[in-house]
Parts: C-alpha cells; sequence; structure tokens
C-alpha cells in the first residue's frame, strides 16, 4: 500500500486523481441532496419515492449506454488530457443548471413544473460528463503508469473515487439544499483547475474516422469486445455486480424512511457506510493479491456480500419502527439495539463488494494493448450500464407490485450467486501472468 501512496506526488497520477475524486464528490452531493430532499419533502409515500430515486438513478446510468462507444472511441484517437479539461467545463456549465433546480424547490417555487425537470436535467447532463470521463480515467493509467503500478492505482482511484462519494453523501444529508446548490459550482470550478494539471496522454493510435452513429458503433464496440472470453467475462461479472449496486441504492433512502422510520442524515449515513467499505475493500485487495491482476479472490467475495446482503435484510425485519408515525434522529437511531448490527452488515456488503470489482476493473485494462484501453472500458460501461437500466426497472416494477423494499434484498442476494460463477469462470480461464 505504501508504494502505491507514493503515486500521491507523482504529477503522472496526482491530479488525474484530483480532478476524478472532485467529480465524484459533486455527482454525489448533487444527486443525494435532490433526491433526499424529494424523498422527505416533496413525496409522502414509500412507491412514489422508490420511483423518483429509480429515474433519477436510470437517468443518470442511461448516457454510459448511449455514449459510451463515442466516448471511447474519442479516447482512443484523441489526447486524454485535452478531453479531460473540455468535460470538466462543460461540468461548470451542468452544475450552474442544477444549482437553479435546488434553489428553485428550496424555494417552494415551481416544484413539479420546473424545478425538478430542471435537476433531473442536470442529472442526465452529469451522467453524459461521467460516461466521456469514465473511459478516461482508467485507461490513462496504464499509459502513465508502469506495469507493476496499474493494480495500485486503480485501487487507489477506486478507494478515492469512494471516499470522495462518502464526503458528497454525508455533506448532502447535512447541510442545506441551498449550501448545496453553492458546493456543487465552487466544487466544478476546482474540478476544472485539477483537470487542467494532467499531462498531456496523447493517442497511441494512428488518427481515424469518428463513428458518430451511437448505435451502429455502440454494437460494433461490444462485439469486438466481447467475443473475447476473457472480457466477456469480466465484464459481465462486473455488470451483474453493478446490477446489484443499482437496486440497493434504489432502496436506501426509502428503506431508511419507511422501514426504519429514521430521517435524512440516517439515509446519508447509509450511503456513507457504503462507500467507506467499498473504499475498505479497494485497499485491502490490492494487499492481498500484492500488486498481481487476479480474479481468484472474487468468488469468494462476491458469495461474502450476499451472505451480508440477507443478514441486513433479517436485521431490517426486526427492526422496531419509531412509534407514532415520527422519524428517529441520527442519535435516536444509533442508540437503536439494532444499529451496530445493521451497520456492520451494510459495511460488509460494501467491503466485499470493493474486494470483487477492484481486480476486475484492473483487468480490463491490463490484458489489451494500451491503445485499446479506453474502448475495452467503453464496452465494458455499455454492457453495465444496461445492467444498471435493467435493476432499476426491477426495482420500479416490484415496487408497483407490492414488493416491500425489505424483501426486495433478497433478489440482491441471488443475484450475486451469477456473479460468483463468472467470477470463478474468469479465474479458471485466466491462465497467463497477469492473472496468477
Amino acid at each position: 500500500m505504501q508504494a502505491s501512496l507514493r503515486l500521491l506526488d507523482k504529477r503522472r497520477f496526482l491530479p488525474l486523481f484530483i480532478t476524478q475524486l472532485l467529480g465524484a464528490f459533486n455527482d454525489n452531493l448533487f444527486k443525494n441532496a435532490m433526491v433526499l430532499f424529494v424523498v422527505y419533502h416533496v413525496y409522502n409515500d414509500e412507491k412514489s419515492e422508490t420511483w423518483f430515486s429509480a429515474l433519477a438513478t436510470g437517468l443518470f446510468i442511461l448516457p454510459f449506454f448511449l455514449l459510451s462507444a463515442l466516448s471511447g472511441q474519442l479516447a482512443d484517437q484523441r489526447d486524454k488530457a485535452k478531453i479531460i479539461r473540455w468535460v470538466k467545463a462543460a461540468e461548470i456549465v451542468i452544475m450552474a443548471v442544477g444549482a437553479v433546480g435546488l434553489a428553485l424547490i428550496w424555494s417552494g417555487i415551481a416544484v413539479h413544473v420546473l424545478a425538478i425537470p430542471l435537476l433531473l436535467a442536470a442529472l442526465f447532463a452529469m451522467g453524459i460528463h461521467s460516461t466521456f470521463f469514465g473511459p478516461i480515467k482508467y485507461a490513462i493509467l496504464p499509459q502513465h503508469l508502469h506495469d507493476d503500478e496499474v493494480l495500485g492505482g486503480t485501487g487507489l482511484v477506486e478507494a478515492g473515487t469512494y471516499i470522495a462519494i462518502l464526503a458528497g453523501t454525508i455533506l448532502a444529508g447535512i447541510i442545506p439544499i441551498e449550501a448545496a446548490a453553492v458546493a456543487i459550482v465552487v466544487t466544478a470550478l476546482v474540478g476544472f483547475v485539477a483537470g487542467r494539471a494532467v499531462p498531456p496522454a496523447p493517442s497511441l493510435l494512428e488518427r481515424q474516422p469518428i463513428d458518430f452513429h451511437i448505435i451502429r458503433s455502440s454494437v460494433a464496440l461490444v462485439k469486438g469486445t466481447m467475443h473475447i472470453r476473457r472480457l466477456y467475462l469480466a465484464i459481465m461479472a462486473i455488470s451483474f455486480f453493478w446490477a446489484v449496486g443499482s437496486v440497493l441504492f434504489i432502496q436506501f433512502p426509502p428503506l431508511v424512511k419507511n422501514v426504519l422510520t429514521a430521517d435524512k442524515p440516517v439515509a446519508s449515513l447509509f450511503l456513507a457506510i457504503f462507500s467507506i467499505g467499498i473504499a475498505i475493500g479497494s485497499v485491502a485487495i490490492n494487499r492481498l493479491l500484492q500488486g498481481h491482476v487476479s480474479a481468484k479472490y472474487a468468488p469468494a467475495s462476491v458469495i461474502g456480500m450476499g451472505l451480508c446482503v440477507v443478514a441486513f435484510h433479517v436485521v431490517c425485519d426486526l427492526w422496531t419502527p419509531a412509534p407514532g408515525g415520527q422519524m428517529l434522529s441520527l442519535g435516536d437511531f444509533l442508540a437503536h439495539p439494532l444499529a451496530v448490527p445493521l451497520s456492520l452488515c451494510l459495511l460488509g456488503v460494501a467491503t466485499f463488494g470493493g474486494m470483487f470489482v477492484v481486480p476486475l476493473y484492473a483487468f480490463l485494462t491490463t490484458t489489451v494493448e494500451k491503445c485499446e484501453a479506453a474502448r475495452t472500458v467503453a464496452a465494458n460501461n455499455i454492457v453495465n450500464s444496461g445492467a444498471m437500466v435493467i435493476g432499476s426497472l426491477i426495482a420500479i416494477g416490484l415496487s408497483l407490485a407490492g414488493l416491500s423494499v425489505v424483501n426486495q434484498l433478497l433478489l440482491v442476494a441471488g443475484l450475486c450467486l451469477p456473479c460468483a460463477w463468472l467470477a470463478w469462470s474468469l479465474h479458471k480461464a485466466c491462465d497467463g501472468p497477469a492473472c496468477a
């Protein structure tokens, strides 16, 4: 781990790390401030709250499905550092629109007619921003780092991302929404400055025409990647993982409000615990693998994740709600006798999840040529986002069918089984030195 931390004083890593960290922080501060305010102050029934949470998640993910092929082509054909500067400049404009939406919804002005549509439009635009940044943050690492630094760099990026998610999530639950409106614009400005310090990362390919037909290019990209068995297994395993993750994130706000009868800061705490766990798992798996890219611990990790989800379901089912329609404050929640077991179950879910997914991302960028890394990540993003949209639709469908969010957790646990099978198949198929 100390060797990985040394990357933080290198210009070939630190500006990218800061830029990614601030982007993840901003995404989550904005999204969670919006969702928590709407769930707790606009809607007042579990179905509507779950529907809105799923809609917000789906809108953020949809650009990954539609535009990842285009973003992958650009990242492979153009200087990645220049693209970072373009997307960080766009973030400033997007967050200005989001800030207006937050100000309107806080003021109670045209909440359903203007404020919520503006917020959802800004969230969709941030999804586009992240779609174009996503392939770069992984594909640039093999170009700027030595071969024995890539896993550590990937782990630091993942850990930093979830620490940023943690900070954004916590702030979204405790600061006034008008303060969040200011913070997202300021963060976008700082992120733009950091992005300008990323060293050049010119294309390693001869310049070719960009195919702007998003359907044709998406199909071609996925076909060109998924026919390789190892990449197919890694991408499918990651996709199942994010389908599970999307359902969990959709469930958290309505589950905290309606099942645990707890206030908004507790929902923020749940998302924060999840982020801490992913960060812990990201660092832990790097220590276990000692810098080698391998899927050998992935099957056990995702099985552990599934068992923790089942335990989380059991504790939620045993939870005694607050009396008389009251809401538990953060202090009251922490004083509840089942609060510690519940938090530990959630931490376990996230820690095992981090241990599962980080080596698979490193696998995608180290088992292909460096000039193909961005397109491989983009193909992965297309399939991942499709799985997450499906997860969002399943969550909406189950809620409309009357299945409680507590019982939906069992579906999440069940999805861990195909994840484990795919990871085991990947480990068996991977017999080269990169997957020892």
